[in-house]
């Protein structure tokens, strides 16, 4: 069997029914997790630095949510920028 890491983790729970993550090498956390008790039974409200990003109906998923959030912050945005030559209705012609 092989291990895998989760976000939950790396989560710590200042006070009860909060759940924060934190970058290694930052000091305010990135993401929290709220539980919230709706209509509709329990609900876990996940945020990055501040901004609603979904709702989930287990921890395991809303921490899930916040760190993947996360991670695409770090790369590059947009599509990647790539010169393929000339098109393929030119490639054999003369002129």
């Amino acid at each position: 069997m092989v291990a895998e890491w989760h976000p939950f983790l790396s989560a710590e729970e200042p006070e009860p029914g909060v759940w924060t993550l934190t970058a290694q090498y930052d000091s305010e956390p990135y993401g929290r997790v709220e539980i919230r008790r709706t209509e509709k039974g329990v609900r876990y409200k996940a945020e990055l630095y501040g901004q609603v990003v979904g709702w989930a109906t287990t921890l395991r998923v809303a921490l899930d949510q916040v760190r993947g959030r996360y991670l695409r912050t770090l790369g590059p945005g947009g599509a990647a920028k790539a010169d393929w030559g000339e098109p393929l209705s030119r490639v054999g012609r003369v002129g």
